[in-house]
C-alpha cells in the first residue's frame, strides 16, 4: 500500500481530540491556519473546546521532540509523520480563484494552502480531509481531492443502519404457536440465523407465506420469545415497533435500550411509561427515574436565561413535562393533580437533568433516560454510559434526521454508535420507530416536509 499525505481541517481536530493519531501509516500535514482557528476554540466550554486542547497538548508534545517541525515530525510506532507548514513555505505556488481571494477566510486560506501544496509536490497527491460540505464543493470546483473523516462513521448512509428488525420467510408459524401455548422452546434453525445475519434481541416478523408471528431472537441456539400487545397505565403500543420498545424496555435482563425514530413516533413517551411503572407503578424495580437531555438549542440560542439552577433548566425540561402530565393525568379529559408531579420530583422520584452535569455520577437502581442522544459525540456517550452502576436500565432515544450538533452526522453521532457498537451484545437491543403516532397532522409533517 502506499503512502498517502492528508492535509487536515480543523473541523476534523474539533471532532476527534486522537484525529491526529488515526491515519495508520500514512503522512500529515497541519496548515498554520488551522493551528491559527484552533487557537480561537480552545477556550470554549464545550467538546469542541475540549478536543482543541488535546489536540493542542497532543502538538505541544510532538514539536518537543523535533525543533524543525517543517521536516516532519514522526507520529510513533507504525505511524506516519506530521508537518506543520505555512502557505510561506511551499515552494511552488498556484493560482487561486479571484473569489476566494476576495474573501478572506479560514476555508479559502485552507484552498489555497493544497492548490499550492499540489503544484509543488505533485508526487504526493495530496487529500484534503474535512467534514465541511461548503469546503468540500469548493474543493471539487477547484480540483482539489477530498474526504470525509470516517473514523466514526458506523454505516456508509443512515439508510444502511441496523434497524432491529428483519423478516424471516419459510418458518412454521403454527409449530412456533403451538411451541408458546405449551410452554415450550422454539430454536430457530440454525442455517437461517447465519443466513440472515442475526444480532442479540433482534425482533423478528416469522412469515409461512399465509399466517405471521412477532418474536424476538435471544440469541444462537437459544428459543425465540413471542411478542405480545403491550399496555401500561393508559398507554397502549400501536404498532408493532412499539410493542418491539416496550418489550425492552421491560425486560430486566437488557441493560440497554436504543430507539430511534422521527418525531411523534412515540420514542420517549414509551421510555418515560416504561420508566414510570417500573418505579412508581405494580412493577417496581429501580428507585427512581432519571431524564437527561443535551442542552442543544433548535435554532438560534436564546442567550443566558436569569433564575436558579431549575429555573434555567425549565425550557429544556418542559417536553419532558409534558409527557409526564399525560401520563400521570386521570380520566377521558386528562385531569391532571399538579401536586402529584410535583411530590415525585421533591422526593427525588423523578429527576431532569442537562447532560452538562453528569459527569462524575454514579447512578445506581435507576431507570435513565437519554433524550436527543443524536446529538451526543462519540466521548459524549461513553461518558454517560460509564455513568451507569447496578441495577440501572439505560435507554437512549433519538431522531437521526434532526441532528443540532454541527460536529457529527447521522451515521457518527453518539446515538448510531451505540446502536452499531451494542447489536450483538446480549444485554442491549436497538428498535427503530417507523410511524407516528402523535397525531395524524404531525406525522403529514413529518413525511412531507422531509
Amino acid at each position: 500500500m502506499s503512502i498517502k499525505t492528508y492535509i487536515l481541517d480543523t473541523n476534523v481536530l474539533l471532532t476527534d481530540a486522537n484525529a491526529l493519531f488515526s491515519f495508520e501509516e500514512h503522512n500529515l500535514v497541519l496548515p498554520l491556519i488551522v493551528l491559527e482557528e484552533l487557537d480561537k476554540h480552545k477556550d470554549r466550554q464545550d467538546e469542541a473546546g475540549r478536543n482543541a486542547r488535546e489536540t493542542v497538548r497532543k502538538l505541544t508534545e510532538l514539536v518537543r521532540k523535533q525543533a524543525n517541525v517543517k521536516a516532519g515530525i514522526s507520529l510513533g510506532n507504525g505511524l506516519g509523520t506530521i508537518q506543520l507548514l505555512s502557505t510561506m513555505d511551499i515552494p511552488a505556488h498556484t493560482t487561486t480563484p479571484e473569489e476566494l481571494v476576495k474573501v478572506g477566510s479560514g476555508d479559502n486560506t485552507i484552498i489555497q494552502f493544497c492548490l499550492s501544496f499540489k503544484a509543488a509536490y505533485p508526487e504526493k497527491n495530496p487529500i484534503l480531509v474535512t467534514r465541511d460540505l461548503m469546503l468540500q464543493i469548493k474543493s471539487t470546483v477547484v480540483g482539489i481531492v477530498w474526504e470525509n473523516y470516517r473514523k466514526f462513521n458506523v454505516a456508509p448512509n443512515a439508510s444502511s443502519l441496523y434497524n432491529g428488525c428483519a423478516t424471516i420467510n419459510n418458518v412454521d408459524v403454527d409449530e412456533f404457536y403451538k411451541a408458546q401455548d405449551s410452554k415450550q422452546p422454539y430454536i430457530l434453525p440454525e442455517e437461517l440465523v447465519t443466513e440472515n445475519n442475526l444480532h442479540a434481541n433482534q425482533f423478528l416478523v416469522l412469515s409461512d407465506g399465509n399466517r405471521s408471528a412477532l418474536a424476538r431472537f435471544t440469541g444462537q441456539g437459544k428459543e425465540l420469545k413471542e411478542i405480545k400487545k403491550f399496555q401500561v397505565g393508559k398507554f397502549l403500543a400501536r404498532n408493532k415497533e412499539q410493542e418491539f420498545a416496550m418489550d425492552l424496555l421491560f425486560d430486566e435482563s437488557v441493560k440497554l435500550v436504543t430507539l430511534v425514530g422521527r418525531a411523534g413516533c412515540g420514542k420517549t413517551l414509551l421510555s418515560i411509561a416504561a420508566g414510570l411503572e417500573q418505579v412508581v407503578g405494580s412493577k417496581k424495580r429501580y428507585k427512581n427515574l432519571l431524564v437527561c437531555r443535551p442542552v442543544q438549542p433548535v435554532g438560534k440560542d436564546i442567550g443566558y436565561l436569569p433564575g436558579s439552577l431549575e429555573e434555567k433548566m425549565e425550557p429544556w425540561i418542559a417536553p419532558i413535562k409534558d409527557n409526564l402530565r399525560f401520563l400521570i393525568s386521570e380520566g377521558k379529559k386528562g385531569k391532571l393533580n399538579e401536586q402529584i408531579l410535583q411530590d415525585y420530583f421533591d422526593n427525588g422520584i423523578i429527576e431532569i437533568e442537562a447532560m452538562t452535569f453528569i459527569r462524575g455520577r454514579s447512578i445506581a437502581n435507576a431507570f435513565m433516560i437519554i433524550d436527543e442522544a443524536q446529538n451526543l459525540n462519540l466521548h459524549e456517550l461513553k461518558t454517560i454510559l460509564t455513568r451507569v452502576g447496578e441495577n440501572t436500565k439505560i435507554v437512549l432515544t433519538g431522531d437521526i434526521e434532526q441532528i443540532d450538533n454541527m460536529y457529527v452526522d447521522s451515521v457518527s453521532n453518539g446515538l448510531t454508535i451505540a446502536v452499531d457498537r451494542f447489536k450483538d451484545e446480549t444485554i442491549s437491543g436497538h428498535v427503530t420507530l417507523i410511524k407516528g403516532e402523535r397525531s395524524a397532522f404531525a406525522t403529514l409533517a413529518s413525511t412531507i416536509l422531509f
